[in-house]
């Protein structure tokens, strides 16, 4: 897996939050540094004929390879938690700072979808600069954009580099013009109330984004995974809706794995 960069908090947190995350991501890399040396001995068993010994290591790299996958997850539960609390990003956009690409794919087709069931009209995305990034290159926002291809969306990049503006209808990804102020507004920063003086969406986003965390993402799932679609004929609009969504996603994906292209952590 591939991680946004060195800054994993869009705002100024305590040292116990950044301690807790930093010790999560290092477990998850000792249980990876296990697993790939339990593999190699497991390999190296399997060339000099020891097949039982092959299965039973290669059966212990697996385990750590799963606590590896559940530290990543508890990691990403978190850092989310943290960035995306009602008071420091609108209900309309979510923070992907301190996922890993993966993590940040997975999070955003969730969001997206359940945006959308709630007749959310865009969605702000903060995918970072880059500045904590190895060559100070974006790991995420190459990954937003594939996303927003794949779903059929327009998108652009805002007045603040680091973050993305996409419509969720359909239409072209032209902000309003609210949206796109370069003083006093977004621009200045990631966390907290960005759009100041000007909250039309108010207390609706903000109600929404409170819902699609509660609900959801904090649990270790997303509304839609938690009941949150009720009604009979909205249930069935949206099941097609994501069946469609699934079809577009996963075929170009398919491809790309296809083609060889992997991320490793």
């Amino acid at each position: 897996m591939t991680q946004l960069g060195g800054q994993a908090f869009n705002h100024n947190q305590s040292s116990h939050a950044e301690a807790e995350y930093d010790r999560l991501r290092d477990l998850a890399r000792q249980e990876h540094a296990k697993k790939s040396s339990l593999m190699d001995r497991a390999h190296n068993a399997f060339q000099r004929g020891d097949g039982a010994a092959a299965h039973e290591l290669s059966e212990e790299g697996k385990r750590h390879g799963q606590m590896m996958d559940q530290y990543n997850k508890q990691a990403s539960d978190y850092i989310f938690r943290e960035n995306n609390a009602v008071g420091r990003v609108d209900g309309d956009t979510i923070d992907l700072h301190g996922q890993f690409v993966e993590e940040a794919e997975d999070i955003l087709e969730q969001r997206i979808r359940y945006a959308q069931s709630q007749g959310q009209s865009h969605l702000h995305v903060i995918v970072g600069k880059g500045n904590h990034s190895v060559n100070h290159i974006q790991k995420i926002k190459p990954r937003v954009e594939q996303v927003c291809q794949e779903l059929g969306l327009q998108y652009s990049t805002e007045h603040n580099a680091g973050r993305i503006y996409i419509n969720l209808t359909g239409g072209s990804a032209q902000m309003p013009p609210q949206f796109t102020q370069p003083h006093g507004g977004y621009a200045a920063g990631y966390g907290g109330n960005h759009y100041q003086g000007q909250q039309h969406h108010g207390h609706q986003q903000h109600q929404s984004n409170q819902q699609y965390q509660q609900g959801g993402y904090q649990q270790g799932g997303y509304p839609g995974q938690q009941q949150q679609y009720q009604g009979g004929g909205q249930q069935q609009e949206n099941q097609n809706a994501e069946i469609e969504a699934v079809v577009k996603k996963f075929l170009p994906r398919i491809i790309r794995k296809l083609e060889g292209c992997c991320v490793v952590m």
